[in-house]
């Protein structure tokens, strides 16, 4: 390789170790040996050096489902994670906390499509096309929704899963067919499911629920 001498910080980058930044305080931190010696900021390493990392951690990743309640701004209740997304202060349901910021775009990001589920109770009597009319598609202030489904539970109550999170949508979905949400309850993300989590409870994701929720996010494992 032709790129020989470089740089220990740009090594370690290279070699997946750490970032430049983070390679520059290993340094400082005096974790580095270029063949048994210790590095210094800008020491240059060439191939055949054996170079030694003492005592990194990888980080530990942690994900957990919550069950926000209503009245709450979208929050994480503990300082270590943060959450993944949105849902209004009049809603309630699952979000997911985490303190992996590699999957915030897999999840948010437009381009990607990941099913969200929701439970939605109105106000008035739900009028009978309204389910081929919100599947189909609603204008909301010039932006037409995705194709979307639609269940609907009793005059009142429906079910619908979406594959793109706009501001409100669901509220303004509805206010754009003269229906008035009086509750919305997010039920799942992705594999991820509320099920029987206790308001302002939360559980941790792991195991088998865990690898098929980030197989599902494209590409991080």
């Amino acid at each position: 390789m032709g790129i020989f001498p470089m740089r220990i910080n740009k090594y370690l980058a290279l070699k997946k170790i750490s970032t430049r930044r983070g390679a520059d305080e290993l340094v400082k931190e005096k974790k580095v040996f270029i063949n048994g010696r210790l590095a210094v900021l800008g020491s240059k390493v060439k191939e055949t050096d054996k170079i030694e990392v003492k005592e990194v951690k990888q980080k530990e990743y942690k994900y957990f489902a919550y069950n926000k309640p209503i009245g709450i701004e979208t929050d994480s209740p503990r300082e270590d994670l943060f959450p993944l997304g949105r849902l209004d202060k009049a809603s309630h349901g699952l979000m997911i906390l985490t303190n992996d910021g590699r999957i915030t775009d897999q999840l948010l990001n437009p381009k990607y499509f990941h099913e969200k589920e929701y439970v939605v109770k109105t106000s008035k009597k739900l009028r009978s096309n309204f389910k081929q009319k919100m599947e189909a598609g609603v204008n909301i202030e010039g932006y037409v929704t995705k194709k979307c489904k639609v269940k609907i539970i009793n005059d009142f109550t429906f079910r619908i899963i979406l594959t793109e999170g706009k501001k409100h949508q669901i509220r303004r979905m509805c206010s754009r067919l003269f229906q008035e949400v009086a509750d919305l309850k997010r039920e799942r993300i992705m594999n991820i499911k509320l099920g029987n989590l206790k308001s302002n409870a939360f559980r941790e994701i792991k195991d088998e629920e865990l690898a098929a929720f980030l197989t599902g996010l494209s590409g991080v494992k």
